[in-house]
């Protein structure tokens, strides 16, 4: 996640992720053992649907080997490392969680992708790279923790080279009240929701045009349904973001199930043309 207020950067403070990690990976083998991008999906995807859905974002964003890639937000660089191996491409990873970037490239280098992703920590609102430097700008999953929504869409319309995508999947505001603590922020100071509607027409006036706009909402709340059945039986699963977020975790992964079930919040997956 990226963004520059201090209790945004608390929540996701990250420190000994990568010791973290590498013990929870020893169930799948030594350490010398190549992994896949799909082995780390339950850990690595810090977002509704997890893989299924950035593979179906990729799609719908039709990314190319040859496009030039930013993910915004990048985590430990789940969805960066399973776009370039399924669609062949580079990509750069941009968070603003130092130990999550150090996370992201110790995986990348467990998966034999340091070659095609590279990770940096900044800002979302604050990019150092040239105009028009990207084909694709995926945004999965952060929008809600930054409250400057113009100058973050600017900020994106900026990097996209003439004829590039937007692709966003983000959590939009529903009917009632969040309950937090959530994912993205333990209580409402840090969260910055917008309703489906308020996000397109702010993206819309930063200079991009829809191209796709899909409400993923019952699939979301499909989603959640089944976690919290798999939690209830307390299944056993393969290392999951608790390793990465810390114990608190399974509390904010409930609270954001039930904010779905309820119609508190939905789920957006769109895709925008910069024009």
């Amino acid at each position: 996640m990226t963004q520059d207020m201090s209790g945004v950067g608390e929540h996701y403070a990250a420190t000994g992720v990568v010791q973290r990690i590498r013990a929870a990976l020893a169930s799948l083998g030594p350490e010398d053992r190549p992994l896949t991008p799909r082995e780390l999906g339950t850990m690595d995807q810090f977002h509704t649907r997890g893989h299924a859905a950035t593979a179906e974002l990729a799609e719908l964003a039709g990314i190319e080997s040859t496009d030039r890639v930013l993910d915004l937000g990048c985590g430990i660089g789940g969805p960066a490392r399973l776009i370039a191996a399924s669609r062949g491409c580079r990509v750069v990873g941009v968070d603003l969680s130092e130990g999550f970037v150090e996370a992201a490239r110790y995986l990348s280098l467990r998966t034999g992708q340091q070659q095609r992703v590279q990770f940096h920590a900044g800002s979302a609102l604050a990019l150092d790279f040239a105009d028009a430097s990207f084909d694709v700008v995926l945004l999965q999953h952060v929008a809600m923790n930054i409250a400057d929504r113009p100058r973050l869409y600017r900020q994106i319309r900026r990097l996209l080279a003439r004829g590039g995508r937007f692709a966003t999947y983000d959590v939009v505001r529903g009917d009632g009240e969040v309950l937090y603590p959530a994912p993205w922020a333990r209580d409402a100071r840090d969260s910055f929701l917008l309703d489906a509607q308020a996000t397109r027409e702010t993206v819309e006036a930063a200079g991009l045009r829809v191209r796709a706009w899909l409400d993923d909402t019952p699939a979301a709340r499909s989603w959640a349904a089944q976690l919290k059945v798999a939690a209830a039986a307390a299944t056993p699963a393969t290392p999951g973001l608790g390793v990465v977020m810390g114990p608190d975790f399974p509390l904010q992964a409930g609270n954001h199930a039930r904010n779905l079930l309820e119609g508190r919040v939905g789920v957006l997956m769109a895709v925008f043309d910069a024009v």
